[in-house]
Parts: C-alpha cells; structure tokens; sequence
C-alpha cells in the first residue's frame, strides 16, 4: 500500500481553495477570496481615488457576515464578508 507523505499532498487548503465571493466596492463587483478584509485592502479594491495630502478616505459597509452587519470600517479594523457584502468608499477634500 502506497501513502504520499504529507510535505508533497500539501495542506487542505492547497487541496481546497476557496470558492470565490461577489462583494461590491463602489458599485462595482469585485471577486475575493478572503473572508475578511483590512481597511486597506477594501481601499485598494475601490481605486482609483482622489489622493493627496488632505484626503481622507471612509469606508462605509453594509451586507457583511458576522454579528456586525453595517458600519464604517477605520484605518487598522478588519470586516467579514459574504457574498453581497457592499462597500462605499469615499475620498474627501479636508481643506
């Protein structure tokens, strides 16, 4: 009886990934693979943005997994999502 040491069947994961999800960033879809996501990564989805040095950037959420459902994500916070989870990201002008 023949096995495949573990190193070259590699992990579940690997044997697995993730089905991808629909989430929406600025009306547009986008597919993830993650189920959770940073500020920065939700901001990076959304591009192109208005930058410079007195923009600020929101990020307001809707749709997602988890017991939070809607909020405004900041700059160091993670959010789960599902299928559908919808982000508005907005670049205003402080000055």
């Amino acid at each position: 009886m023949s096995s495949i040491p573990t190193s070259e069947a590699g992990s579940a994961e690997e044997a697995h990934p993730k089905k991808p999800i629909t989430i929406y960033v600025n009306t547009r879809p986008k597919e993830e693979t993650e189920r959770e996501l940073t500020f920065d990564e939700v901001v990076a989805l959304a591009q192109p943005l208005q930058s410079g040095p007195n923009i600020e950037i929101t990020v307001a959420y809707r749709k997602a997994a988890g017991t939070k459902h809607k909020g405004d994500l900041t700059e160091g916070e993670t959010v789960k999502i599902k299928n559908g989870t919808i982000f508005d990201v907005t670049a205003t002008d402080k000055s």
